[in-house]
């Protein structure tokens, strides 16, 4: 059988000879050749091995974005192992549900963690490694480098199958813990090879990279889609207006966010002059609006190519690389990817023009819920195809747009926050009733998370005095941007609370 290892398969279309040819562009001024993946990959690999991580194990890594962080992830894939990305502001409640239910032999932190989260780790049976950002005057900091230095670079990719996991990235629904969605190595392998080829990515383009690692966007859309194609990246630890606009002159390409967009419409730097050799502008991991689409071509004369995906699926549609790109759409369906809309209780496929849940069916999508297989049936139809819970509709020239979500589900600034989890929090708060979390347009963040709460009678509690309650107990990106103090949530006859009702009462909470 031919070996399918996600790895394996980008090796072979690494450019040649590889030592000439640039992977990554630092800011710190070292450049990495695609020699130099092969041969760190290596050495991290080894090292992973001595850890005692063989393939099927899982490797979690919660650390700030490096090129050596990717490394960690590149080595996990020869090692025949899975990879677990972490979100860098998970506190150590949040890391102690994901290590204790995927159980990962080794677990990668941030030297300045170690002592919080090492009895964590010891809880889940992890060992515990650490791993800093590297700084070419400075020793490299974490217990991992250290094991590096000892290591060889030769090492034997191991042959996975198309269906052996390559990853597993935690999301969640509505209610209940968050799920482990178990992405193989095909999966993984013909997304990227797709997206190469239907945005027209070769060896000749330099991939602007500003995304976090712990996320389907910037791990695999981009970085994955970046090495099918052979090209390069600058790697910048993070998106900085000043520090884009400084690189852009030395990029083909940029895959944001809209808060990436919106931002650099505000910096007086970022003008058509900037970018006139930019080939192609992507959006992505939130809606984006209509008017900065529109604000966005008028100062520079690119159309943002907006697509759709999700942790689960990766990439699904695509406005065209060639043709029309249609604000406030997602595009076609990619190649090799079916597409319908469905009632969302009895699963009937209906007509164009009429909204209804997205249904999709391809080598994309994943292998299931970790540990959940009743979940994994619930989400799945007989005939194959996912249940993404997104609602949409495909209109006359087949052009697919997102109108809502089916469970409430918030993206804030590329993020999934899930209501429930929040809710949870605030309802165990002393003085709190009962709280409901909204979404609400925010012109940086696509949403903005919004509570609504109903205190206690007597309760000497504000909104201030909530969120601060909130900042330790829940990732950043998750706390409400705004809370409200009512006597009463809205509901209807059967006592649902009306979460629409609550979304037009302060629907321009965001737009002063």
């Amino acid at each position: 059988m031919t070996d399918a290892n996600l790895y394996t398969r980008l090796e072979s279309r690494f450019p040649q000879p590889t030592a000439e040819r640039r992977f990554a562009i630092l800011p710190d001024g070292r450049h990495y050749s695609y020699a130099d993946v092969d041969q760190l990959s290596g050495r991290f690999a080894n090292t992973l091995v001595a850890l005692g991580v063989q393939p099927g194990d899982r490797v979690a890594a919660q650390v700030e974005k490096s090129i050596e962080a990717f490394m960690l992830y590149l080595a996990t894939l020869r090692a025949g192992a899975v990879f677990l990305p972490l979100n860098t502001a998970y506190t150590a409640a949040e890391l102690a549900y994901f290590l204790g239910d995927a159980e990962p032999r080794v677990f990668v932190c941030d030297p300045a963690k170690a002592d919080a989260l090492a009895p964590v780790a010891t809880e889940a049976g992890a060992k515990l490694e650490t791993m800093g950002v590297y700084r070419p005057d400075a020793t490299a900091p974490g217990t991992f480098f250290e094991e590096v230095d000892a290591a060889g670079c030769a090492f034997r990719t191991v042959n996975r199958a198309p269906d052996d996991l390559a990853a597993i990235l935690y999301t969640s629904g509505t209610t209940g813990r968050s799920k482990g969605a178990m992405l193989t190595h095909q999966n993984l392998s013909s997304n990227a090879e797709v997206l190469a080829d239907y945005w027209r990515f070769t060896a000749d383009d330099v991939l602007l990279h500003a995304l976090p690692i712990f996320h389907t966007h910037g791990l695999f859309t981009s970085s994955m889609t970046l090495m099918a194609a052979g090209g390069s990246m600058i790697f910048l630890g993070r998106f900085d207006a000043d520090q884009v606009v400084e690189w852009l002159p030395k990029a083909t390409s940029l895959m944001g966010v809209p808060t990436f967009y919106t931002r650099l419409l505000d910096h007086p730097g970022f003008t058509r002059e900037l970018v006139g050799h930019i080939r192609l502008f992507t959006s992505g991991s939130a809606p984006l609006l209509a008017e900065t689409h529109a604000r966005f071509e008028e100062r520079t004369g690119h159309r943002i190519l907006e697509r759709y995906g999700m942790t689960e699926t990766n990439m699904n549609t695509s406005n065209p690389y060639d043709g029309e790109r249609r604000a406030g759409t997602v595009g076609y369906p990619l190649p090799g990817v079916e597409l319908r809309i469905a009632n969302p209780e009895t699963g009937e496929v209906l007509p164009q023009d009429e909204t209804g849940v997205i249904e999709v069916r391809g080598p994309n999508v994943f292998k299931g819920y970790w540990q959940k297989p009743e979940k994994t049936a619930e989400d799945m139809r007989a005939d194959g195809f996912f249940i993404t819970g997104d609602l949409g509709v495909i209109d006359e020239r087949g052009y697919v747009t997102i109108v809502g979500r089916a469970k409430d589900l918030i993206i804030s600034g590329g993020f999934n926050v899930y209501p429930k989890e929040v809710e949870e929090a605030i309802d165990a708060l002393p003085g709190v009733t009962e709280s409901a979390v909204i979404g609400l347009p925010h012109p940086d963040f696509g949403e903005g998370v919004v509570a609504v709460v109903v205190p206690e009678n007597g309760a000497q509690i504000t909104g201030d005095s909530v969120a601060a309650s909130l900042k330790d107990q829940l990732a950043r990106f998750k706390q409400p941007k705004h809370v409200f103090l009512v006597d009463d949530l809205p509901r209807n006859a059967m006592g649902k609370v009306q979460k629409k009702e609550l979304r037009d009462t302060y629907a321009d909470v965001f737009k002063g």
